[in-house]
């Protein structure tokens, strides 16, 4: 049976966001390797390799195109990685979901405290993302910056409909689906490698309403050092598939733990 009351957002998110980080403290070795090594191999290997034949794209070097994208896209692959596999198995095979809610913790405060770590994950790899490209000589003025609390939000915009997998799921094979029918096809659909309008116009259409979309539109001109146009409408899709998402899983979790 569904319980369909709104959730509760309370300070109380930030415990789970404390315990989540203290845990990932300790692989702090292997995570920040992972979160420079990848996008470094990225940049090489496609912007290096692919943009000597391409040159510009979009009015501006295609690795500067190219590590704009990536931010954006490494901020939905880590956010579903994180809101998939790990709150899975937080949620059974662990079972901490159980002793978190023997404290005066709510369904709705352990689902707030997860997302906000996957746009907290999120935002670590948009950091290292970041930091190579500028090594690399393609981020154009401080204000790339800015594209960080983008970032944030993307991360927190791809962690609801993770949860909702999780909530839904077996095992971890389910997960397979939503990579093969989602992500993937956002990554190499919503300009991240080449842009949006050389698609035909059936499928712009479709990817105009995808998140990811929304994301690149903002992250890329903030590291190209372009102006950004249209940032109201990009946040608010990205806010609104934070809050409808987060609300969702709220409900299918409560129905899976019976809370």
């Amino acid at each position: 049976m569904f319980d369909w009351r709104l959730p509760s957002l309370r300070r109380d998110a930030l415990t789970v966001l404390r315990r989540n980080l203290r845990v990932w403290r300790k692989l702090l070795g292997p995570a920040v390797a992972m979160n420079f090594g990848e996008p470094l191999l990225y940049l090489l290997g496609f912007g290096y390799g692919l943009g000597i034949f391409i040159g510009q794209m979009a009015d501006m070097p295609y690795l500067t195109f190219l590590a704009s994208g990536i931010i954006a896209s490494s901020a939905m692959t880590t956010a579903s990685f994180e809101g998939m596999y790990s709150v899975f198995t937080r949620m059974v095979p662990q079972r901490t979901y159980e002793a978190l809610l023997a404290t005066p913790l709510e369904i709705d405060d352990i689902l707030a405290g997860e997302m906000l770590w996957c746009g907290t994950k999120a935002l670590f790899s948009g950091i290292a993302i970041l930091a190579v490209a500028s090594l690399l000589g393609v981020v154009n003025g401080w204000q790339a910056l800015l594209a960080l609390p983008v970032v944030f939000l993307t991360g927190l915009c791809f962690a609801g409909p993770a949860i909702i997998m999780s909530a839904l799921a077996s095992n971890y094979d389910f997960f397979n689906y939503y990579f093969v029918l989602v992500v993937t096809p956002m990554m190499l659909l919503c300009g991240v490698f080449y842009p949006i309008d050389s698609l035909p116009a059936l499928m712009q259409g479709i990817v105009q309403v995808l998140p990811l979309t929304h994301a690149v539109a903002l992250t890329r001109p903030l590291v190209a050092g372009q102006a950004v146009t249209d940032v109201g409408l990009h946040l608010s899709v990205l806010a609104a598939y934070t809050l409808v998402s987060y609300y969702l899983a709220v409900v299918l979790v409560r129905r899976r733990l019976l809370v």
